[in-house]
């Protein structure tokens, strides 16, 4: 046993000094590669001071021969020691006489070249070798050093060398002793005044590579081996972050990535039985400053997002089972990180960076925004807990007081508005939906209930904030010099409030009326009305004519949500229709273009809702025709488009005016379908079916309203009138031939169709005919002809199907048949073709209308077509013959009268003095 132990006591003295052996030429190795880097950098140093003394020459050649030689100066002492980032700084160049020119005999002066601008100061482009040398063998070189200890480590362990004892306290060694090469190199590198290249810089990968060693050397001692308790692991790989990160300071951003990562990834690697929290979060409020201090010491951003984001993260460790004791430690985390953000980040702010006049730091807001959020995700996370509800208002009014102090910090103020109302949407919405779907009884204990359920307090929190934002907003107008301040302030004076008030009401009032927050609403409206009054008197600054805009959409919005607060249904429906004319009036007094899209907006409310409930008041819409909600609901919405369009058109012809166009047009043909249908079902517009009256009318009122669209077309010039008109014509086209044609045709339903004369076949075919001939007339030097012609075409079908729908009407009563028609019925048919054919010629010819005349041939064409084909065959005895008598007879009329009034012949006396005349037009 003795013999086996000394045996294994000299083994493990033979392997540390094998080891110790394999060492030298490792730092040979480091040596050498040492040894040409600065081999590599002394040789370009003197290229560049070679170039710099051509450079010099060239200059007092070029500046004129002959001048009396003067002595040069001698240097002025050097500094024996430059910061690590100083660089050689180009000479700046002086006047020629300032320059002496060398010692030596005169030289008559040559005229020179001149060198290319720029050439001697662009860097050359390093090669391999450089590459190699420089770049590529310090960074493997770093590489293998941290590998080679972890390496060492790892190979003692297997072959069971040392003890574990050892093992640390060689590790500890050698994370010192790299480090100490890293000061050392630094500091040589400073008394030599040469620089190392900033992306192999040899100092900064020593001590990043003895760095790494610390942090395995101690997280060994912790878990492999169980030497140090938690709390010491703890604070000591915390020492080696912090170390780092202060090192970091000297040796540049490498170093400082590595010690942030380790020192946030501390906590990890060494974890209690039992959270300490306290402990944890004060750890990280002292790297989160260390962070801060040194991204602010060197100006590195990329730092600050990388702090701020991990600190972000560490709000989430045990958030969703927080005690009651946890909670303070975490808004701890929140509040302390919000401040560092406020101290050593927001410019113009204690040990911020000097702020730039009218410019945005995004990094800084971006943090304060980061621990507000972290503070409102505390606040749901807890169910509004008061520890954490009251670190929210601390950041979040604090947030308001920074963007005042320091304008780079402005966004914030947006992002505190918008956390405040969804903290208070979260209150309010939850409570509510639980009541709703959830059953009471025995089950009612099953619902999450908040901790914090003081309605009184959460009054109190809003109404603060809401005068809070509302008053800082306005007041802030004319602080700043940049544009995009005022904006940010009146968005958040607005829409924070509005916010707010809306999430209070939904808890307390739920969907049901309220006048007290309706008086709130208007109180808002009158406010923000008072803004953008008192901003458009001072338009002086950047961004105040914008903020104005925003204070004017704040009025109309508060006034919508007053109307809709204190309104039901129908009310709500013409309330919000009637802002729209008002809106468009204030844009033509004061010529805001956002007024002109608020206006459109509120448009689109109504057009929600009317088409979420389009009987406006539901089953309450009532009997009686016409004078019922429909007349109200959409007519009042009709007249005020109709109002606001005209106002906004006024002005300019954009989008918003085309969009209120657009609605009035479609509230109009909306008031009358709904007003027929409502009519023909007695009040039940559900009902699935419909009658050949109803589609008469509608078809009709299309005809009417495709008619007055072509007169207010004319007038306005508008494209929206003149796409309505289309459309409307081209929908109603389409009901005649699918309805009037095919669906709800009396000879297809067997349908009754009323009375002789006024019945439902002069609703549905005489009336449309009529409306269709003057949609032709209406469009004569307004539309192509091709509209012109489809127009009096409809005219005339419809009108010959009045005629011979009628006609059976009178044979057969008011149920029609195709298998019924008697010899007495198709001759009448007959008659009125050929009657109707020349009332359309006599037409034609005292409007002396060509197309007129044209369907007059057509419908002629048609009779006698119906009479050689269906008569000849269908008739017997004398009603066929005075079928074909009556048609010879007429025909034989028509051409007299074309020979005699449209194209008369002239006489023999007039034939040789004038020519024939041209037809009629």
């Amino acid at each position: 046993m003795i013999r086996s132990a000394v045996g294994s006591a000299w083994g493990e003295r033979l392997a540390l000094l094998y080891l110790l052996v394999l060492a030298v030429p490792i730092a040979m190795i480091g040596a050498l590669v040492v040894a040409v880097a600065a081999h590599n950098r002394l040789t370009r140093v003197e290229a560049r001071l070679l170039a710099m003394e051509r450079r010099l020459a060239d200059l007092a050649t070029a500046g004129g021969a002959g001048a009396p030689v003067v002595p040069a100066p001698a240097p002025a002492p050097q500094p024996l020691a430059q910061p690590p980032s100083a660089e050689p700084a180009p000479p700046e160049p002086e006047s020629a006489s300032a320059i002496p020119p060398a010692a030596g005999p005169p030289r008559p002066s040559v005229p020179r070249t001149p060198p290319p601008a720029g050439a001697a100061d662009a860097p050359a482009i390093p090669g391999f070798e450089e590459r190699f040398g420089t770049r590529w063998t310090v960074w493997v070189g770093g590489i293998a050093l941290a590998l080679g200890g972890i390496f060492l480590v790892r190979y003692s362990i297997e072959q069971g060398l040392i003890g574990p004892g050892l093992r640390i306290v060689f590790g500890a060694l050698l994370a010192a002793g790299l480090m100490a090469a890293g000061e050392w190199t630094r500091r040589r590198e400073n008394l030599s005044g040469f620089i190392g290249l900033p992306t192999a810089h040899i100092p900064s990968i020593l001590t990043a590579a003895g760095t790494t060693v610390a942090y395995a050397t101690v997280y060994a001692a912790y878990d492999l081996y169980g030497f140090l308790p938690p709390a010491p692991a703890f604070l000591l790989l915390g020492a080696v972050a912090l170390s780092t990160l202060a090192a970091a300071l000297l040796h540049g951003p490498a170093l400082a990535a590595l010690g942030l990562i380790g020192a946030y990834l501390t906590p990890i690697l060494v974890a209690a039985p039992v959270p300490n929290y306290w402990a944890l979060y004060v750890y990280l409020a002292f790297v989160t400053a260390a962070a801060f201090a040194l991204a602010r010491a060197r100006l590195w951003r990329w730092l600050v997002i990388a702090a701020i984001v991990f600190g972000m993260l560490w709000i989430f460790p045990g958030v969703d089972r927080l005690a009651s004791d946890a909670i303070v430690p975490h808004a701890f985390h929140a509040v302390i990180g919000f401040a560092l953000v406020a101290i050593f980040i927001v410019p113009g702010l204690a040990l911020g960076p000097e702020p730039i006049p009218g410019r945005i730091d995004e990094v800084a807001s971006t943090g304060l925004a980061a621990y507000l959020s972290a503070a409102a995700v505390l606040v749901l996370a807890t169910r509004h807990d008061g520890a954490a509800l009251a670190a929210f208002a601390l950041v979040a009014a604090a947030t308001v007081g920074i963007a005042w102090r320091a304008e780079a910090a402005i966004p914030a103020v947006a992002a505190s508005g918008l956390l405040t109302a969804l903290v208070l949407a979260d209150w309010a919405v939850p409570a509510v939906f639980e009541q709703l779907i959830l059953p009471g009884g025995p089950a009612a204990g099953a619902v999450p209930e908040p901790r914090f359920r003081s309605v009184e307090w959460h009054l109190m929190f809003g109404g603060t904030f809401a005068v809070l934002f509302g008053a800082a907003g306005f007041l802030a107008q004319g602080r700043s010099q940049g544009a995009s301040a005022p904006m940010v302030w009146a968005a958040t004076a607005v829409l924070a409030p509005i916010a707010i008030l809306m999430a209070l009401y939904y808890r307390i009032a739920g969907f049901e009326r309220s006048i007290p927050f309706a008086s709130l609403a208007l109180l808002l409206a009158a406010l923000y009305a008072t803004a953008t009054e008192i901003l458009g008197r001072r338009r002086t600054l950047p961004g105040l004519a914008a903020a104005g805009a925003i204070f004017a959409s704040g009025a109309v919005a508060a006034l919508a949500l007053a109307l809709t607060l204190a309104l039901e249904r129908g009310w709500l429906t013409i309330g919000l229709a009637l802002m729209v004319p008002g809106i468009a009036w204030i844009a033509e007094k004061r010529p805001l273009p956002i007024l002109r899209w608020v206006a459109a907006i509120v448009m689109l409310l109504v057009l929600a809702r009317v088409g979420w409930e389009p009987r406006i008041v539901g089953r309450d819409v009532g009997t009686t025709p016409i004078f019922n909600w429909l007349l109200y609901g959409y007519g009042g919405p009709a007249t005020a488009f109709w109002l606001g369009g005209y106002l906004l058109r006024r002005r300019a012809d954009d989008l918003p005016t085309r969009m209120l166009e657009s609605a009035a047009i479609l509230f109009t043909v909306l008031l009358a379908f709904t007003e027929i249908r409502h009519w023909m079902t007695g009040g039940d517009m559900y009902r699935p079916h419909s009658s050949l009256d109803e589609l008469g009318l509608q078809v009709s009122t299309g005809l009417a309203i495709a008619i007055g669209l072509e007169h207010v077309r004319a007038r306005t010039g508008s494209v929206v009138h003149d796409a309505g008109a289309l459309a409307v014509a081209g929908l109603t086209a389409l009901a005649i031939v699918v309805g009037l044609g095919i669906t709800q045709n009396p000879l297809s339903t067997g349908r009754e169709v009323g009375g002789p004369f006024l019945n439902s076949i002069l609703l549905a075919y005489g009336l449309p005919a009529m409306l269709a001939a003057v949609l032709a007339l209406v469009a004569r030097g307004r539309r192509p002809q091709e509209y012109r012609v489809t127009a009096a075409v409809f005219a005339v079908g419809l009108t010959l199907g009045y005629l011979s729908l009628e006609v059976m009407r009178l044979y057969q009563g008011s149920v029609l048949s195709l298998r019924e028609i008697t010899e007495a019925e198709q001759y009448t048919h007959s008659a009125i073709w050929l009657l109707f054919g020349v009332v359309l010629l006599f037409v034609g010819i005292l409007l002396r209308s060509q197309p007129a005349r044209l369907a007059s041939a057509a419908v002629i064409l048609i009779t006698v077509a119906k009479v050689f084909l269906l008569d000849l065959a269908g008739l017997q005895g004398v009603f066929r013959a005075l079928s074909f008598l009556g048609l010879g007879l007429v025909l034989v009329g028509i051409g007299w009268l074309y020979q005699r009034l449209l194209f008369p012949r002239p006489t023999a006396a007039r034939a040789s003095a004038a020519p024939e005349p041209s037809p009629s037009s």
